[in-house]
């Protein structure tokens, strides 16, 4: 990892009261990078080139760490039953989440403003953040001819 790179990362995990690792590092960067949430297999497979000493079990003791600093996001998708963790950086991320191929769509525009201002009028609920996700079936599973749902 780039020196300047590793040096905000270190600030981000010591104010996680997390240590940092060689492991932590190479997670973390790979989320960071990433297009969409990945999971604990996806991120083995990749990083088991860059490093031989990795293994699936340090993948998922490091993300589970990673996630008690609240460094990450930890997403279920009900098809297949995988984890797919995400880096937790503050920002809104909601998806449309295809149960056919697993495609995720992102949703530029946060749909919950209106519905957490009514909460707060309301109940007198304060909402510090969510995550939304509409599962259904993308164009493209929609337009096979051989799609079964």
């Amino acid at each position: 990892m780039p020196e300047n790179q590793q040096d905000p990362l270190k600030e981000i995990m010591k104010k996680a009261g997390i240590k940092n690792t060689k492991h932590r590092n190479l997670i973390f960067d790979l989320l960071q990078n990433a297009e969409e949430p990945l999971t604990a297999e996806e991120i083995f497979i990749s990083l088991k080139d860059k490093s031989s000493s990795i293994c699936l079990s340090t993948v998922y003791r490091t993300l589970e760490k990673l996630m008690s600093g609240n460094l990450l996001l930890k997403t279920n998708i009900s098809d297949d039953g995988k984890a797919r963790y995400e880096l937790n950086d503050d920002k809104h991320k909601h998806y449309l989440i295809c149960m056919k191929c697993n495609k995720r769509i992102s949703i530029a525009d946060c749909p919950m403003k209106e519905f957490e201002k009514a909460l707060k009028d309301q109940a007198n609920f304060d909402v510090i953040q969510h995550k939304l996700e509409i599962y259904g079936y993308c164009q493209d599973c929609k337009a096979s001819p051989l799609s079964k749902r």
